[in-house]
């Protein structure tokens, strides 16, 4: 290739770029000084090629203007941590119950390996990430999950035990606005504090949502692992209103494992987020996508 044709490629390259710059512009100046809350999970957190990926994206919110928080699971780490120790673990309606032995080992995991990983992720691309949990400055006040199950014999609604699995009950903002304010990237393991001290294993999924309606934050995004929310023939619904989502849970659309997925979105949007969405992490640059684009590859949840 001669030097003139490999200049001709690097303009053609080059107008390409200054295209995708300007269709991203109106987007950069809609979301700049905003909060987005992205919670980090799934096949997106398993492939390295993914989390490089995220990485890259968190940090370059930041660099843009936008004050990213990340809020991250670790199941398939816990399971692996657990299956090394010879801890048998065993989940109810998708919980996994969590006794005194184990929750050592659930923040150990969360709060140690996986948070500093997911945060060096962010480090390593050029945006300066802290690795937190919920315990530290009792930044996420939790108390114990309770759960009831119907007895199928007698239609007795049982309680149902899953030790220390909590909920959170409120969410002190201040760790999270000196990390923002100071430039700096909050990434959040999902473990909370009793108010006796007791600490509690959170679904990342509620703690995402929480943070994000304590922040009034402008986007949630919750990476998963399908494309979003599905009709019945299997199709992207691209937009539900808060009504919709009540509608297609009752009619049968949406079910199992989305149904709390979607429940958490509405809870963040009815506490003053601004849309939540929910998207496939597999798609490289998901969150790039869903932002800058007018076209989202998720399902976006708004009043």
């Amino acid at each position: 290739m001669s030097e003139t044709q490999i200049r001709a490629v690097d303009v053609a390259a080059a107008t390409e770029q200054a295209h995708v710059l300007a269709q991203a512009l109106p987007f950069l100046r809609r979301y700049a000084g905003a909060t987005v809350v992205v919670k980090y999970g799934g096949h997106a957190m398993g492939e390295d090629s993914l989390a490089q990926q995220f990485g890259h994206d968190i940090a370059l919110l930041k660099q843009v203007g936008i004050n990213p928080v990340v809020v991250h699971g670790g199941g398939p780490q816990i399971n692996a941590m657990l299956k090394r120790l010879a801890i048998q673990s065993t989940f109810i309606d998708g919980l996994r119950v969590t006794d005194a032995a184990m929750v050592e080992v659930v923040e150990m995991v969360l709060a140690g390996t996986v948070n500093k990983h997911v945060a060096e992720l962010i480090t390593n691309a050029g945006a300066l990430a802290v690795g937190i949990c919920g315990k530290d400055g009792a930044m996420i006040r939790a108390r114990k999950l309770t759960r009831t199950k119907q007895d199928p014999d007698s239609r007795i609604e049982q309680a149902l035990d899953l030790g220390f699995v909590g909920e959170p009950t409120s969410i002190d903002v201040r760790v999270i606005h000196a990390l923002t304010g100071g430039g700096l990237v909050p990434v959040i393991a999902p473990v909370g504090i009793g108010t006796d001290g007791q600490t509690y294993n959170i679904n990342a999924d509620t703690v995402a949502a929480a943070v994000a309606g304590a922040l009034n934050a402008t986007r949630l995004l919750m990476l998963t692992d399908v494309a979003g929310v599905l009709d019945k023939d299997k199709r992207l619904i691209q937009s539900l209103t808060l009504a919709d989502v009540q509608a297609r849970i009752a009619d049968g659309t949406i079910t199992g494992g989305m149904i709390p997925k979607v429940e958490n979105c509405v809870e963040a949007v009815r506490q003053g987020v601004k849309g939540a969405v929910i998207l496939d992490g597999r798609v490289p640059h998901a969150c790039l996508l869903e932002l800058f684009t007018a076209a989202g590859p998720g399902t976006l949840i708004r009043r």
